[in-house]
């Protein structure tokens, strides 16, 4: 993974400066510039390809020990909750992130199926928050307020958005990195199919 992203910058770098470059010769280099672009896009969605791909130490053991307050009020939920036998999704996000919101489409997806999702809403404003579901959806069971990232720290968040499927033991049997994406969502609800039938055994 180190030498992916590393090989990535580099390529990035040099896009970078050709394209510098180029802009003081538009019309001569459109075509030049289109191609780099493509490859820019190419390349972004490879590395959000393999960052999500990147394993966990956490997989295989419980939640991390929590008490958060849902956005708006009421009981707080702790990890027990996640220890009835429901496989469920924790999903860290927030209304400033704007790749939460390519992923918002997704989500309301997966909670169409009839998947438990969590929001786990990471160093957010409630009211900005409550104001992204009511425009985009509410995917969410339940919406934890996280003010100060500590329970996303614990859970071993790089950034969000983040995924984890809880197993129905209170342990975490998978997680993903990054946005949920459309050609992605096929794999994750497998992996959730997967748990759940392990489960059944």
């Amino acid at each position: 993974m180190i030498y992916v992203v590393g090989g990535l910058t580099a390529v990035f770098l040099l896009l970078g400066v050709l394209t510098l470059t180029m802009l003081r010769n538009r019309v001569r280099f459109a075509p030049l510039m289109f191609l780099l672009a493509f490859i820019s896009a190419s390349l972004g969605g490879l590395f959000l390809w393999e960052a999500s791909e990147v394993p966990s130490p956490l997989i295989g053991r419980p939640l991390p020990e929590f008490s958060l307050t849902p956005v708006g009020g009421g009981a707080p939920i702790t990890q027990e909750y996640f220890a009835d036998g429901k496989v469920r999704v924790i999903n860290v996000w927030a209304s400033w992130c704007t790749p939460c919101r390519v992923e918002h489409g997704m989500l309301m997806a997966m909670r169409a199926q009839g998947i438990e999702i969590i929001g786990l809403n990471y160093k957010d404003d409630p009211e900005k928050s409550a104001a992204f579901l009511g425009e985009l959806g509410d995917p969410f069971v339940a919406n934890l307020e996280d003010p100060r990232g500590r329970t996303a720290i614990d859970l071993g968040v790089y950034g969000v958005p983040e995924s984890f499927v809880i197993d129905g033991e209170g342990r975490i049997a998978h997680k993903h990195i990054g946005p949920i994406l459309d050609m992605q969502l096929p794999d994750f609800l497998a992996k959730i199919d997967s748990i759940k039938q392990a489960k059944a055994k």
